[in-house]
């Protein structure tokens, strides 16, 4: 892990995934001073979760989404850029076109650290679109400027295929952050909300989302 770093940049498709998957460790950068920028490829307007009870239609979940975004932003202290790709959708992008406007904007941003989904690992195909579109977009920066690719893997048999994870965080000191990024996204947060708000502390699943595990993309050249 590099001692010093300038600019986290997160780079997922949908609301939520920040908070779901790395707010914890996002935390983390946070109280070490490090800026933190989400990169969120789309509204995730085609979301099958409508609010519980529903309170959006598939006309308005993406305002919906949107609001809970910057409210979640808000909670972990973050800058949020939206991409502006439609949900369900980038696996039809040109992955060279995706690619070159996401180094675009890792070149501006000078970032020394990427979180991403893991490709093949991320159960849902805007996962792994843009978590392929990442490498291939840090993949045209000269080896010696290149930012680390930190990858998020969901999928039941990743660590069968992948191994141990390269990174693993207890964040529980940043649970209180994590828990209120995640209610923010009302619309999408019941199921987990259920598990949190139960009185089954001790669950492996809930035991799971105090520690966030990545594992580092390794470069062939």
């Amino acid at each position: 892990m590099k001692t010093k770093q300038k600019h986290i940049l997160v780079i997922f498709p949908h609301p939520d995934d920040e908070s779901f998957g790395a707010s914890g460790t996002i935390s983390k950068f946070r109280s070490e001073g490090t800026p933190v920028t989400y990169l969120c490829g789309t509204l995730g307007e085609m979301g099958r979760n409508m609010g519980s009870p529903v309170f959006a239609t598939r006309e308005t979940l993406y305002t919906f989404r949107q609001k809970e975004l910057q409210e979640a932003a808000k909670q972990l202290d973050i800058d949020v850029e939206l991409l502006g790709y439609r949900d369900k959708t980038l696996e039809f992008e040109p992955i060279n076109e995706l690619a070159q406007h996401l180094k675009d904007r890792i070149v501006a941003h000078g970032a020394t650290t990427i979180i991403t989904h893991y490709p093949g690992y991320g159960v849902h195909p805007d996962h792994d679109a843009l978590g392929a579109a990442v490498v291939k977009a840090v993949e045209m920066i000269e080896p010696g400027h290149r930012p680390e690719i930190w990858m998020h893997a969901i999928s039941n048999q990743h660590e069968e295929d992948l191994g141990e994870p390269d990174f693993t965080f207890d964040v529980t000191p940043y649970w209180d952050k994590k828990e209120a990024a995640i209610r923010a996204h009302l619309s999408q947060a019941d199921g987990m909300m259920k598990l949190i708000e139960s009185h089954d502390q001790s669950s492996e699943q809930y035991q799971r989302l105090k520690t966030e595990r990545f594992y580092r993309w390794t470069f062939q050249t």
